[in-house]
């Protein structure tokens, strides 16, 4: 994929910084490219379900920002993202060092962005694809910092 432009990529992780529960959960932003985006998140006890698999929402949490990113890479200045929708199916237990979400634009648009989320368990050189989804996102118009 293509890089991003400097002002894209600090617009994305400024307002990353600001995700409360991707901070919560330990989650960080591993490439920004134009219409791609990825993030990973580390295995910790804090984000696994009682088998000790990551739990779906953490799995679906990472995804879900992934994807939006992934659209707000296309967004003009002044705007932002929002989800409109999204469908994750869980394909295998999520188990590995860390998961690796990314979120990629199928068909970006003036207000609607489509994107596909996939979501990969990493342990050293292994990666298996655990969940994929699809995403409809918002453009809309920024506002003030709460």
């Amino acid at each position: 994929m293509e890089e991003v432009a400097a002002d894209v990529r600090a617009r994305v992780e400024e307002s990353f910084r600001r995700q409360g529960l991707m901070e919560h959960l330990g989650a960080r932003i591993s490439y920004v490219g134009v219409g791609e985006v990825r993030i990973e998140l580390p295995s910790r006890p804090e984000v696994t379900q009682q088998h000790g698999y990551f739990h779906a929402g953490a799995t679906s949490s990472i995804a879900d920002s992934a994807g939006g990113y992934a659209a707000f890479t296309l967004f003009p200045e002044g705007t932002t993202v929002l989800t409109v929708e999204f469908k994750i199916n869980l394909l295998a237990p999520a188990e590995g060092e860390r998961l690796e979400a990314v979120g990629t634009v199928i068909k970006p648009g003036r207000t609607l962005t489509i994107c596909k989320l996939e979501v990969f368990a990493v342990t050293g050189a292994r990666r298996s694809l655990v969940a994929v989804g699809q995403q409809t996102l918002i453009q809309v118009e920024a506002r003030p910092e709460r």
